[in-house]
């Protein structure tokens, strides 16, 4: 969780295994004015913060952290952000995505992962780095789970959520996935559709989506949807004001079925209408339907 000190002097953290685009989170936040400084040794952000607070040009910096850094002192990450100057609300943000989509990736891009050698194949080198910055996951106010986002879309969420002001409360993600493809990495909540009537076994509507009005209109039609969609509406009207008012900032609601692609897509629409205006920072994600 953020931390509640002075709004004017901010460190944002930002973390994650290779590839998952620390980089292009670390370069937004650059382009918003921040003071940015990457693969910092977890042991300085101390120095680096007391350093920070006597000029008012750095109230507002980020850093990334990755697996590159000095031995055991990642274990410490706990205990180094418990040190930390008071003066500075510190949000720690972890990226990450599954572990084909990151090989893929590795292998679309030619470059060598920093933990693997020839003893260390590139699977195992994943694992190894998923192990060591576990601390810093375990800390993490908010984990995006990068797969299928392309730089436009995370570059967006990155300033749609980390950047968003604190007058327009907590960012809420409506996310829809498919459970053939693995729950979200940063899904806060989750909710499974499954039982519901499947437009994938309609010859007619397979081949759209959820966003495409005969499949909208198949599912509108259906009493479970309906029951589904006030049942999940009721949850979240009662607890996503209750998370807000814990200062959480962002909050992933993730809505699943097989494929992802009609009714969860359907039931994140729809679900994000009721609430944006209640939310003005609430986002909408279609993870299988891909980049827009």
């Amino acid at each position: 969780m953020d931390r509640n000190t002075s709004p004017a002097a901010k460190l944002v953290i930002v973390s994650g295994r290779s590839g998952s685009g620390k980089s292009t989170a670390l370069h937004v936040l650059e382009d918003a004015g921040f003071y940015c400084i990457d693969n910092i040794p977890a042991l300085l952000l101390p120095q680096l913060l007391e350093q920070c607070a006597g000029e008012a040009s750095l109230t507002r910096t980020a850093v990334s952290i990755d697996a590159r850094n000095i031995p055991g002192s990642l274990a410490r990450f706990p205990e180094i952000i418990a040190s930390l100057s008071p003066a500075f609300a510190v949000d720690v943000i972890y990226l990450d995505a599954d572990d084909a989509t990151l090989i893929k990736r590795f292998s679309e891009t030619r470059r060598r992962h920093p933990l693997s050698n020839a003893g260390m194949p590139l699977a195992e080198a994943l694992a190894a780095e998923r192990a060591l910055l576990a601390p810093i996951a375990e800390r993490a106010a908010r984990t995006i789970d990068t797969r299928g986002m392309s730089l436009h879309d995370l570059r967006d969420l990155i300033t749609k959520t980390v950047l968003a002001q604190p007058a327009s409360g907590m960012a809420v993600l409506f996310e829809s996935f498919g459970f053939k493809s693995g729950i979200p990495l940063d899904a806060d909540l989750v909710f499974d559709l499954r039982s519901l009537p499947n437009p994938h076994w309609f010859p007619e509507l397979r081949h759209l989506t959820g966003r495409d009005a005969p499949v909208a209109e198949f599912l509108a039609a259906s009493a479970e949807m309906d029951e589904m969609l006030a049942d999940i509406g009721s949850f979240l009207a009662r607890w996503l004001p209750r998370y807000a008012a814990s200062n959480r900032s962002y909050t992933t609601v993730a809505i699943g079925c097989t494929g992802g692609r009609h009714r969860s897509v359907y039931a994140a629409e729809r679900l994000l209408e009721r609430f944006a205006p209640q939310f003005p920072g609430a986002r909408l994600r279609h993870r299988e339907l891909g980049p827009e």
